[in-house]
């Protein structure tokens, strides 16, 4: 019986001493970041940010690729598809896990098992926009006036799908309120048919529509956020302006092959939340309207199956369904 036991602990020891040094002597060669989405969206610039400060700390080359089409299947794919040696990264945003697989016919990847979390990279606030001929003053007096005229007062977004419309259609569900959708082809011709008074509102990231607030050709009149935007100081929480619990953001976060050895999945987190704590880095997110938001692998896992079961539930709901474009 001793020598069973003394030989379990012998190969037990074989084991953790390779997993153990797996990490130190990684990375040996140089690494691949794929982002599955244009290049200078706000996803792009926060992964590309943090991803060449863990390179130039990790000391190894890292190669940052952009693979957009298909709404970022074709990357995503590709992630998913890579080897599980922590030598080809993801940087993925929340709708490709807990949207895109349910919007979509035909999905190339299995949202559940293809990938590993690493962390959370950044959040992106939101804020309620109004044009400034609405005659609603705050959150309260808008959903008072579409109730009183259901499905008549129009929610702009960047298109089917988009964060702006789940934003909507979850706004709708909170308040009983119904507003109609009118999706264009991206968040910038919405805001500017916004900004235009074509349409009355929208939600949108904080930063674009900062400077439009400011002259005074939108009106702020919430954000969905736990806490006030420091670049919206004086404009109320949905909880403060009589909404609560109702919180709405977007997050893009670091992720690896399903099955990569899970000292390096711990050595990237590391990496990561150091990269994230840079005061350059922060300063620069900041800046862009963004939130550093780093995590473990185990909280990125729980939000991400968080907003899945509340993304499935909207879509059926309101039965949202598109395809992707050749």
């Amino acid at each position: 019986m001793g020598h069973v036991v003394r030989t379990a602990f012998a190969t037990l020891a074989a084991l953790v001493v390779p997993c153990a040094t797996l990490a130190q002597d990684y990375p040996k060669k140089p690494m691949l970041v794929i982002l599955p989405m244009q290049s200078a969206s706000a996803s792009d610039v926060m992964v590309r940010l943090v991803a060449q400060r863990m390179a130039e700390n990790m000391k190894q080359q890292t190669v940052i690729v952009n693979m957009p089409g298909a709404a970022g299947l074709i990357g995503t794919e590709r992630i998913a598809r890579a080897a599980a040696d922590g030598y080809t990264i993801g940087g993925l945003n929340d709708g490709l896990l807990t949207q895109i697989p349910y919007l979509y016919q035909k999905v190339p990847y299995d949202l559940v098992r293809s990938f590993d979390p690493v962390s959370m990279v950044a959040a992106v606030t939101y804020v309620l926009i109004v044009h400034p001929s609405v005659p609603a003053k705050s959150l309260k007096e808008l959903i008072a006036l579409a109730r009183s005229q259901p499905g008549r007062i129009d929610f702009a977004s960047g298109g089917v799908g988009n964060a702006q419309h789940f934003a909507m259609e979850l706004f709708n569900r909170a308040t009983g309120a119904s507003f109609g959708h009118v999706p264009y082809r991206g968040a910038t011709a919405a805001g500017l048919d916004v900004i235009g008074g074509r349409v009355p509102a929208m939600f949108s990231s904080i930063a674009v529509p900062l400077p439009a607030i400011k002259e005074g050709r939108l009106r702020a009149l919430a954000v969905p956020s736990e806490k006030r935007s420091p670049l919206l100081p004086d404009t109320p929480t949905f909880q403060e302006a009589g909404v609560p619990n109702f919180v709405f953001f977007t997050y893009t976060a670091l992720y690896v092959p399903a099955g990569t050895p899970k000292p390096i999945v711990q050595r990237l987190n590391d990496e990561a939340a150091k990269a994230l704590s840079d005061p350059a880095v922060k300063e620069r997110l900041l800046g862009l309207g963004l939130e550093p938001a780093s995590s473990t692998p185990e909280q990125l896992g729980r939000l991400i199956e968080s907003d899945r079961a509340k993304m499935i539930k909207v879509i059926k709901e309101a039965n949202i369904h598109i395809e992707p474009e050749k």
